[in-house]
């Protein structure tokens, strides 16, 4: 029976894996840890039986801790999840954490000698150069869980890394594809939230909106299949039924299919490299009928293009362009900014950031506030005044 810890459990991807923990049956979760939902927490508590969980929220850890008693051990703040991700039976460690807040718990559990499933895209991109090297330092394995990468990751099974011509990314488009610039001027929160295809958190759906998520992905490709940035290719496929492609030296391409369903790739990672049966829809490509696809217009989603500029220069920068994303599309869903004014803001972010290259674990989370205090006390005044 494999063990495993949960970090992120009541986000999207962490009430996934709970699910098919439960139904799989063959698989012990020791540990979970949540930000501050300790009522869903609770619930998964009764459901999957950890002997360990932390919330990040201390109040809210002390109130959980009232709750359950001594049922489980209940830890808080960071030093909470880093024990959640080390702790000594803990085979694998699910990242499903939105944000830089992932990063030092898994290069904890990389240290501790824990595989990991590696759902936070912040982790490699903003440290993909530290994380990789870590992963062959410590002999551990990485398994993406993000659908494309999953993907691309059952593409190469088997191939050889240096017959790779390019990746080809899959994209839907979002809600707003093919929309202009005049048009994404009025476009609300409601609009940006309505995906077409996938049921995803709110962050990471204004993500798919603005196309930076794709932008992401790219760069964690980059890392996690050690390729150059000009092999990294991103195709709009709005049925979102190939997952990704890989294009080989000879122009063969290999493609993976299945229906927009986060649990598969999920349980792939889980069980590599085994495959299990579940009760995901199975793909129907009589129904589907056609498979289209289109260049991505980076011109008017500005997220794609401004992510490929920040890989070219790699360093500290990278950092600039996801800590400036995330707090653009907080203020976003605040309505405190519009649409559009995202890319304004990740733009401004990186125009005022001196790049380091190889940056340390310490210089990346200097660069990270120091994104924060540029876009509140720099680019806020210019706007408002």
């Amino acid at each position: 029976m494999k063990v495993i810890s949960i970090l992120g459990s009541t986000g999207s991807i962490g009430t996934q894996t709970v699910d098919i923990v439960v139904k799989q049956g063959d698989i012990r979760v020791l540990g979970l840890t949540a930000n501050q939902n300790i009522d869903l927490l609770e619930e998964q508590i009764h459901q999957v039986h950890p002997e360990v969980v932390a919330v990040m929220d201390e109040k809210k850890a002390k109130e959980l801790k009232k709750r359950v008693g001594s049922k489980v051990k209940v830890l808080s703040g960071m030093d909470g999840l880093i024990q959640v991700a080390t702790l000594d039976q803990v085979e694998m460690v699910v990242t499903a954490v939105v944000g830089m807040i992932g990063i030092k718990p898994t290069v904890a559990a990389i240290k501790a000698s824990k595989d990991i499933a590696l759902a936070n895209k912040e982790t490699l991109v903003t440290a993909g150069h530290l994380i990789m090297d870590l992963i062959k330092q410590y002999g551990v394995q990485l398994y993406p869980v993000d659908s494309e990468h999953s993907a691309i990751f059952q593409c190469l099974k088997g191939e050889n890394i240096r017959e790779v011509h390019k990746i080809l990314l899959t994209a839907s488009g979002g809600p707003f594809r093919g929309k202009t610039t005049t048009e994404l001027q009025h476009m609300t929160v409601k609009d940006a939230l309505n995906h077409p295809n996938w049921s995803m958190g709110q962050k990471i759906t204004i993500d798919s909106a603005t196309m930076m998520n794709k932008g992401l992905e790219v760069i964690e490709a980059k890392w996690l299949f050690n390729l150059k940035p000009s092999q990294v290719e991103v195709v709009i496929h709005p049925q979102s039924i190939i997952h990704s492609m890989v294009e080989y030296k000879d122009g063969s391409v290999m493609a993976q299919l299945d229906v927009p369903d986060m649990r598969t790739p999920i349980q792939y990672a889980l069980n590599h490299p085994h495959r299990l049966p579940n009760d995901v829809p199975r793909l129907d490509l009589t129904k589907v009928a056609q498979l289209t696809f289109e260049k991505p217009d980076m011109e008017t989603f500005k997220g794609l293009k401004l992510a490929y500029e920040a890989l070219q220069k790699s360093g500290s920068i990278l950092t600039v362009l996801n800590a400036a994303n995330e707090r653009a599309v907080d203020k976003f869903l605040k309505q405190q900014i519009g649409f559009l004014e995202i890319y304004d803001v990740i733009a401004f972010a990186m125009d005022h950031h001196k790049n380091i290259q190889h940056p340390t674990l310490q210089q990346i989370f200097d660069a990270e506030q120091q994104t924060y205090e540029v876009i509140e006390k720099k680019w806020m005044s210019e706007r408002n005044e």
